[in-house]
């Protein structure tokens, strides 16, 4: 037996995910400047609390929605299934990405009440350069290119490690500390903390990472050749109503022990 996960259930989870996810960058983040000075450090306690957390939500929300708590992934999801019905149809894009988004705001004013900050207070952290839209769009490109790529490969299952390793290190090896995602990125302009970005620096990372998304995309083209058949168990949501297996009921539990 299976129990129906609805498209309503799995946009509320993108949501509550993005916005947990949100949560544990501005919050970690304020922790860390609350705890020391040193950037490095802090820099360091914010990378390893985003991988911890991000490992987990997609181990928790996986199988309710794919995992997606990202536009770009959602659209590349789009893009690269359109042909073959085995990505997300336009209705699953138009509610994920929407609830995306609110979820990635949501994400950062909780995380100022927790620590009384203002709720709402538009970021003054200008990251206006060339370097680092060229260290989203490498960033972006190379989340796309590991995603779509251990899902050609049969290896999905280790999404949850790897996509979280990954982020912790392009925190480190790219300029821009690695935001690679449009929700994200609009999210942290909302706090005036150490993980804010400007609002007038948003528009021109949203575009460097549209860009790593195709790149990535294309990197996934070259290095896997064309996609294999679903295997059902993506962190990309599949065309289609997903389902989670059904609780056992209390007498099949105890024959199973």
């Amino acid at each position: 037996m299976s129990a129906l996960v609805p498209l309503v259930r799995r946009a509320a989870a993108e949501a509550v995910g993005t916005a947990a996810l949100v949560a544990v960058v501005v919050g970690s983040g304020i922790q860390a400047t609350e705890l020391t000075r040193d950037v490095g450090v802090q820099l360091l306690a914010n990378s390893l609390a985003t991988v911890f957390g991000l490992g987990v939500l997609i181990a928790l929300l996986g199988p309710v929605s794919g995992a997606h708590f990202n536009p770009v992934v959602t659209l590349a999801a789009w893009f690269t299934g359109r042909r073959t019905a085995d990505g997300p149809s336009p209705r699953e894009v138009a509610a994920y990405v929407p609830a995306q988004i609110t979820g990635a705001i949501g994400g950062a004013v909780l995380a100022d009440a927790m620590f009384a900050r203002p709720l709402v207070q538009w970021s003054t952290h200008d990251r206006s350069a060339s370097h680092l839209w060229l260290g989203e769009l490498v960033a972006t490109a190379g989340l796309v290119w590991l995603i779509f790529g251990l899902t050609r490969a049969g290896r999905a299952h280790l999404a949850s490690v790897a996509v979280a390793s990954y982020i912790g290190a392009a925190y480190w090896f790219t300029s821009s500390t690695s935001l690679a995602h449009p929700a994200v990125t609009i999210g942290r302009a909302f706090t005036d903390t150490f993980a804010g970005i400007a609002p007038a620096s948003v528009a021109p990372f949203l575009a460097a990472q549209l860009v790593g998304a195709g790149v990535g995309l294309a990197l996934v083209a070259v290095t896997f050749g064309r996609p294999a058949p679903s295997t059902g168990d993506e962190v990309v949501v599949p065309h289609g109503e997903q389902h989670l297996p059904a609780p056992a009921r209390p007498e099949e539990s105890t024959m199973s022990s």
